[in-house]
């Protein structure tokens, strides 16, 4: 199974979902985006260590990081090994220098405690063409065209989740290339998942 190292590009509060964040990492040789909506706990974790600020105690992955050093143990990496049903999951893959153990995790604290140990963050192929979006896919769509494709005449205001599932497959190509182009992540995802649910 081939890896595919990630790199952590930005969080940033959920444009549809309150009290979430989305995360987005990026191939790092690559034009694929992958966001990951998390929790507020997780991304506030996530923030502290990228922002290297040291809270007054320990947080949780602070605690398994102090565990598994009085323990001798290391982490290796993290692994965003699968999506299943919407769902993503995670492995941490730790070591004592003798043996190796893998820990099934959320992806969002086996982040925040890659963070903590310095160590890279894999996916695989597999997930980044289920759940990736392509950035190098804008088109030659106006801003003008885009507007009118979101607010059709006669159409009633609904949620953008709603909206996306009366357009066309053309339509949505061209709304997700120019969310590509805005770097709005969180909506490029739902509607890459409109267009995956057409095939």
């Amino acid at each position: 199974m081939e890896k595919i190292k990630l790199e952590i590009l930005g969080l940033q509060p959920s444009q549809t979902q309150n009290g979430s964040f989305a995360l987005v990492l990026g191939e790092e040789f690559g034009t694929r985006r992958l966001p990951i909506i998390i929790g507020m706990f997780e991304a506030q974790a996530i923030a502290i260590e990228i922002e290297k600020i040291t809270p007054n105690r320990p947080m949780t992955h602070d605690l398994f990081k102090s565990f598994a050093k009085a323990f001798n143990y290391g982490v290796r990496e993290i692994m965003i090994s699968d999506l299943r049903e919407g769902i993503f999951y995670a492995r941490v893959v730790c070591s004592d220098g003798i043996r190796d153990a893998v820990v099934d995790a959320r992806p969002s604290d086996a982040i925040a405690i890659a963070l903590r140990f310095g160590v890279p963050i894999f996916t695989t192929d597999a997930v980044l063409q289920e759940a990736g979006v392509e950035t190098g896919a804008a088109t030659d769509a106006d801003e003008s065209e885009l507007t009118e494709i979101i607010n059709k005449p006669g159409k009633e205001v609904k949620p953008f989740g709603e909206q996306i599932k009366d357009m066309s497959v053309d339509e949505l190509n061209k709304i997700l290339a120019e969310a590509l182009r805005n770097e709005e992540y969180e909506r490029a995802a739902k509607i890459r998942d409109q267009i995956s649910h057409r095939n």
